[in-house]
């Protein structure tokens, strides 16, 4: 019989490709969305509503990407895996608090 941490072993890298698969999916769905709006709106480049949906697909896009990250922490095995684990952890928390300060930015401005 195989212990928990060799099944996980087994199992994690597929989970976590698929969640990353899934990020990679929203963040095509978010570029066609804010072409498509862009383009209706005859490239209107003061128009931020394209820009808003792109925003918001990265933003949530990261959260899966950081999702998968997470999952693969707990099949590490080295010291440099775990350092090159917290970078990517820590760029993509970074690029999803920009990515909020942006969204939240370009929406008070549209308040004004």
């Amino acid at each position: 019989m195989m212990d928990l941490h060799a099944v996980l072993t087994k199992v994690i890298p597929t989970l976590a490709s698929l969640i990353e698969g899934i990020g990679v999916l929203i963040i095509l769905y978010g570029c066609v969305k804010s072409l498509y709006l862009f383009i209706l709106d005859r490239l209107n480049l003061s128009n931020n509503q394209p820009k808003l949906e792109l925003a918001k697909a990265l933003a949530y896009s990261l959260e899966f990407k950081l999702a998968a990250e997470i999952l693969k922490t707990v099949i590490i095995q080295t010291i440099d895996e775990f350092i090159v684990l917290s970078a990517i952890v820590i760029l993509r928390v970074v690029l999803t608090v920009v990515i909020h300060w942006e969204i939240k930015s370009t929406n008070s401005e549209e308040g004004e």
